[in-house]
């Protein structure tokens, strides 16, 4: 069953350059007919249809569309062209603890990020022991948020995230999260969710997590799409890529070196 499908998507941003400080000076840029931004389009015409259970990585180097993709799944963004149906729960784990009240508690907070992803009340409670074990912070789920640590906060925002049950997982850079012991912990659940038949969505620059994780993987530069295979296979191209480009700097630096 297809789960999510994508037509001809197009996504534009709008890079300010002229900085005003006062209503003063954006009203003389505008008379004055500057400009006050740049047209960026993060996607150009990008296709791709999801089957339920598929698991799939979005590779390529930083600006090229990965993260915008993942917005769109959430339905945080909206396409500038082209359309985008999805179907199911969506699960965002893209920056974990985003939205949490830091003068809540952790047990307050389990609550209202749950609600904001979709859980009932009755639905939280029910999961809440849960939650506390594997986030493994049972003793300071009674104070407040921001007398946690940054990995007391990764720990509880993603145990709250995989405990939703979503139908399709979006995962941002979170893979190496935590310390050793809870990045290994993590990982395992997120292959348990693969193992569910849950649809995954996973942006990484760790390669080998994605090789572990996905079975196909989609290589996005400049927002058009280079490759839409198995995802071994695009890794290998990827990485051939990325060497040869480097190479070309190494070779472009030593020219410009002047000889002794």
């Amino acid at each position: 069953m297809t789960v999510i499908q994508a037509e001809g998507l197009w996504k534009q941003y709008r890079r300010p350059h002229v900085k005003a400080t006062s209503v003063k000076e954006a009203l003389l840029a505008f008379v004055r007919g500057q400009r006050g931004y740049d047209e960026f389009w993060a996607l150009r015409d990008v296709s791709f249809d999801v089957q339920e259970g598929e698991a799939i990585g979005l590779v390529g180097p930083n600006g090229s569309g990965k993260s915008t993709i993942l917005g769109l799944l959430a339905r945080v963004l909206k396409p500038t062209r082209g359309a985008i149906e999805v179907q199911g729960r969506v699960c965002p784990l893209l920056e974990l603890g985003t939205g949490f009240h830091l003068d809540l508690t952790g047990r307050e907070n389990v609550f209202l990020n749950a609600s904001l992803l979709g859980l009932t009340h009755r639905e939280t409670a029910a999961r809440y022991d849960s939650i506390v074990d594997f986030a493994e912070i049972p003793d300071f789920m009674d104070s407040p948020v921001k007398t946690y640590s940054t990995g007391m906060i990764i720990r509880l925002g993603f145990s709250i995230a995989v405990h939703v049950d979503p139908d399709i997982l979006l995962i941002d850079e979170v893979l190496g999260v935590g310390d050793e012991h809870f990045q290994h912990k993590s990982f395992g659940r997120l292959l348990d969710f693969k193992r569910q038949g849950k649809t995954i969505f996973v942006v990484s620059h760790n390669l080998d997590s994605v090789l572990q994780l996905c079975d196909r993987a989609i290589w996005l530069d400049r927002g058009r799409v280079i490759k839409d295979e198995d995802s071994r296979e695009v890794i290998t191209k990827y990485k051939r890529a990325v060497w040869e480009y480097e190479q070309q700097l190494a070779e472009a630096k030593a020219r410009d070196v002047p000889s002794g």
